[in-house]
């Protein structure tokens, strides 16, 4: 199952979160898509609901079906509480911490600045989006990428950057401080729902 690349704008506004990350998708039309406005939809199974949690987590970080079962599955073997280990790989991604480090707009920019060959951790150039950091590692921007349209429109928007990261914008250098907790992961993700999914 290859992964999505179509309009993220129709997936976001059917599973009512914001797939690009600015949150404009749900502005004018907070409701899924189709021709009836926003008092078509029918009430969920169990099962739907499992599997519509998992496509919104699977979207958001934009990934294909055989890498998140993978990523899931590697979860489960380690300590702790499944679901929340789950989420705390994918955060763990490289292309996920360039994005969250503000050096492109929306992940799907960051996947690409990554498979271009213009990210590095520890120094090092990385092209594999899907690279897991650990805690201490450290993410930059090649000397010669740093004029790159994509890294500089998205260093002129102010962004929030999360307290397990730290970056220094003087030289486009971002530092995994810490696994992330639960609490600063996408709240409007229940991935107790995506362990049952799975669990089935």
């Amino acid at each position: 199952m290859s992964r999505y690349t179509g309009p993220t704008w129709k997936k976001s506004r059917r599973y009512g979160i914001s797939l690009s990350g600015t949150g404009k998708e749900l502005e004018r039309r907070p409701y899924p898509p189709g021709q009836h406005g926003p008092n078509q939809r029918k009430k969920l199974s169990e099962y739907g609901l499992q599997m519509q949690e998992k496509q919104k987590l699977r979207f958001m970080y934009g990934l294909n079906e055989r890498q998140f079962r993978r990523t899931f599955d590697e979860a489960g073997k380690m300590k702790g509480v499944h679901g929340e280990n789950f989420m705390i790989l994918l955060e763990s991604r490289l292309d996920n911490l360039v994005y969250r480090l503000g050096l492109a707009r929306t992940r799907r920019q960051a996947r690409q600045l990554v498979n271009h060959g213009h990210v590095t951790v520890d120094g090092s150039r990385v092209d594999i989006p899907s690279y897991r950091l650990k805690p201490g590692q450290v993410i930059g921007i090649r000397e010669k990428s740093r004029d790159l349209t994509i890294v500089k429109e998205a260093m002129e928007v102010n962004v929030f950057v999360p307290e397990y990261l730290t970056f220094n914008e003087d030289n486009l250098e971002g530092t995994y401080n810490r696994y992330p907790e639960r609490s600063e992961l996408p709240a409007e993700i229940n991935e107790a729902l995506i362990v049952e999914f799975y669990s089935r």
